[in-house]
């Protein structure tokens, strides 16, 4: 007991220090041109790709979630994807002139970060806030997931080394080791801290929330992944069980249930298949569905980013070798259906609807049942009914015939690269955007005088001012108020 509350003590101790020091690194950081600010994040983006490989391992070894050659991926990704997609972004100095009108536009840093990292995607997301943060001419201060703090802090510390032998100023830019809940409150209340940038499970978010600063968070993913009869059938069930098996599907964007129009479904299962969809009986589906979720509905974490042959012997069943994702047969969504719900893990829901607009109220029951304003994935070739998912669903990111994973985070489409991936108001955020620099940076604008103000705007106040008024203003200091009051009453008795 008494180590746990010291480890609590050190813990917030070390968010002060680092706030702190941060906050002085930041006005140096904030004077940067452009050329400096710039020359820092190559080289912190450098460093971390060409560590991708083992910052991967080292996630994996430490979480025992995914692939270690997927984490390079992300890792590679975070680095190298996301600065190319803001390498060019200017945020310093002006960066926007309208002419006509007359309005001039300065870059403004926000100040210090906090950013809450998730144990999923622990070393990709701290290198993708650093980036985005120090860019903005940010400082920041990183809060590992406990079960990912030491490959969250190798992350960091490689960055921290490449930015200051950059021209970084020493504290702009650090992880915390001693990580506790109290520890993680004490970062984001910290005066010196202007937002909090979160990453993580809904409880965490929340917290991020309740602060009381301005925060910026993530919601669940219950992405829905429909198939329509115009698609391309085959490369649709290639899509859906590689981005599924990626990592082992901790990525919040990842496909949680497949909804299938009713005259390709067949096709589309023996397609999946070809690529390692296993269907399981309802024998195999209770025990997973025990396996994965606790009575109450919350995720058993021994479950998340296996592989189904991990998913097995932890639900008492036998799968094939062979086999990269689950699939389940699914009749309803809700509580009473467990595995409608997002399943961090290699196990689909498999739904099976008549025509477009069934396929569209699934989707939109699985989305509200967990995963509102985030993502959405659908397979056609018909426009009108792309057109009209789009239109019509509640998700800020509608991917086409490409990979959840990685058509959302910005991967394989033309959104922004990020591993922030905001659900807007239907899903308790701020933003429904990919969020990248230009959400971390404030900007002045200077406006010139268009039209001079109304003439009538400046014709004085009439004199409205009565005697009672009058006589209380000329009143001597020493006049006590039962005069004051006498007087008043005795005006009034002569009005009447």
């Amino acid at each position: 007991m008494l180590e746990a509350y010291d480890l609590d003590l050190q813990s917030i101790q070390e968010a002060r220090r680092l706030a702190t020091a941060c906050r002085e690194a930041q006005r140096q950081w904030a004077l940067a041109d452009q050329a400096t600010v710039d020359r820092v994040c190559q080289a912190m983006a450098d460093a971390a790709f060409a560590q991708a490989a083992r910052l991967g391992q080292l996630a994996h070894e430490e979480t025992g979630y995914g692939v270690p050659l997927h984490k390079r991926l992300k890792n590679e990704f975070a680095s190298r994807q996301v600065w190319e997609s803001i390498k060019d972004v200017k945020t310093v100095g002006v960066i926007g002139r309208d002419e006509r009108r007359k309005i001039i536009e300065i870059a403004w840093p926000v100040g210090v970060i906090a950013a809450l990292t998730p144990s999923t995607n622990p070393t990709s997301t701290a290198i993708y806030k650093v980036l985005i943060a120090v860019k903005a001419r940010n400082g920041i201060v990183v809060a590992p997931h406990p079960l990912a703090k030491e490959c969250t802090y190798e992350a960091v510390r490689i960055m921290v080394e490449a930015g200051e032998a950059a021209g970084m100023p020493p504290g702009l830019v650090s992880c915390m080791q001693a990580i506790t809940l109290d520890g993680t409150q004490a970062l984001m209340r910290h005066y010196a801290v202007s937002l909090i940038l979160a990453t993580g499970g809904t409880p965490m978010v929340k917290a991020a929330h309740s602060v009381g600063k301005p925060a910026i968070g993530v919601g669940p993913g219950n992405v829905p992944v429909y198939v329509d009869r115009s698609a391309d059938v085959p490369k649709a069930a290639a899509d859906i069980v590689n981005s599924k098996a990626f990592d082992c599907s901790v990525i919040c964007a990842t496909e949680q249930a497949v909804v299938a129009d009713k005259p390709i479904a067949a096709q589309l299962r023996a397609e999946m298949e070809k690529h390692g969809a296993y269907w399981v009986n309802a024998e195999q589906k209770a025990a997973l569905e025990r396996a994965l979720f606790f009575p109450d509905g919350g995720i058993n974490p021994r479950s998340v980013g296996k592989t189904p042959q991990k998913l097995a012997q932890l639900a008492g069943i036998t799968v094939p070798g062979s086999a990269r994702v689950l699939v389940a047969d699914l009749d309803g969504v809700g509580k009473e259906y467990p595995l409608s719900r997002e399943k961090l893990t290699t196990v689909l829901g498999f739904f099976v609807e008549d025509g477009w607009r069934a396929g569209c109220e699934r989707c939109i029951q699985l989305l509200k049942f967990g995963g509102d304003g985030h993502s959405l994935v659908i397979h056609a070739k018909d426009e009108e009914v792309i057109m009209a998912f789009g239109l019509e669903k509640p998700a800020f990111r509608i991917i086409v015939n490409s990979w959840g994973t990685m058509g959302a985070i910005g991967a394989s489409t033309g959104v922004a690269p990020a591993l922030t991936l905001a659900p807007g108001g239907l899903g308790g955020a701020i933003s429904s955007d990919n969020i990248t620099t230009t959400h971390l940076l404030n900007i002045k604008r200077v406006a010139y005088e268009l039209v001079a103000p109304p003439a009538a705007a400046r014709t004085p106040a009439p004199d409205v001012t009565g005697q009672a008024a009058s006589e209380s203003v000329l009143l001597p200091d020493n006049v006590a108020l039962e005069e004051i009051v006498r007087r008043v009453l005795a005006r009034l008795n002569t009005e009447r």
